[in-house]
């Protein structure tokens, strides 16, 4: 069973991410202040791989005439971003299933945030350019993930700093070395300059990266004008 339909699991979600990837929180706001260069006071936000909620709560409560979409294959894990943003919930819509399942609408912009390092080449590329067809002239997509180089020293060295931020942020030794041993043999993982070329395949133009840490790299890409 996948952790995102394990109902014990899901309700342990929120535990993991601040202690699994650097500035977590600080990764949430910058997203949040990225898109707001761009998007309108009453602007459409398509949020991919939302369950859980938390970068929607993230959002919500910086913008309050912003609606949002969310989209994630997990009927759990929405449930979970349902009651994580509460009264919030109203300026929601949820969406169970992939990019495909969004509405082919025009939004002002978009994220998606730990998500896309579970998809393949081909599945990424397809949800790169399905969420470009939804964005407004200009608007931006914010993603982050896992991207770091993939030469076999390289990665074995990142993983490992990876697994000692882990264990220095409370997460036992043995579950850091399994979650790295997982990541490496499980992810389809790419390279910085892999995911940049991708998004620039998909149809972005200008890509900027605006967050490292360690194994997780962010960027926002604008669709073209």
């Amino acid at each position: 069973m996948s952790p995102f339909s394990d109902p014990k699991a899901v309700a342990r979600y929120a535990e993991g991410p601040a202690r699994q990837v650097p500035g977590f929180r600080d990764l949430q706001q910058m997203a949040m202040l990225l898109l707001a260069e761009v998007v309108p006071e009453d602007g459409r936000v398509l949020v991919l791989g939302a369950g859980g909620g938390l970068e929607l709560k993230v959002f919500a409560e910086a913008q309050p005439g912003w609606h949002f979409t969310g989209v994630d294959p997990s009927a759990e894990m929405l449930k979970l971003a349902d009651a994580t943003l509460g009264p919030l919930a109203s300026r929601v819509d949820l969406i169970e299933g992939t990019i495909d399942a969004a509405p082919e609408d025009l939004f002002d912009g978009a994220t998606c945030l730990l998500t896309l390092h579970f998809l393949s080449i081909e599945e990424r590329l397809h949800t790169l350019g399905a969420l470009r067809r939804r964005l407004t002239p200009g608007a931006p997509l914010v993603v982050a993930h896992h991207s770091f180089p993939q030469d076999e020293s390289e990665k074995r060295r990142w993983l490992e700093r990876y697994a000692a931020f882990a264990v220095s942020s409370g997460i036992s030794e043995p579950n850091a070395s399994s979650a790295i041993e997982a990541i490496a043999a499980r992810l389809p993982l790419l390279s910085p300059e892999q995911e940049v070329a991708l998004l620039q395949e998909a149809g972005f133009g200008t890509v900027e990266l605006f967050y490292a840490g360690f194994t997780f790299k962010g960027w926002v890409a604008y669709a073209p004008s």
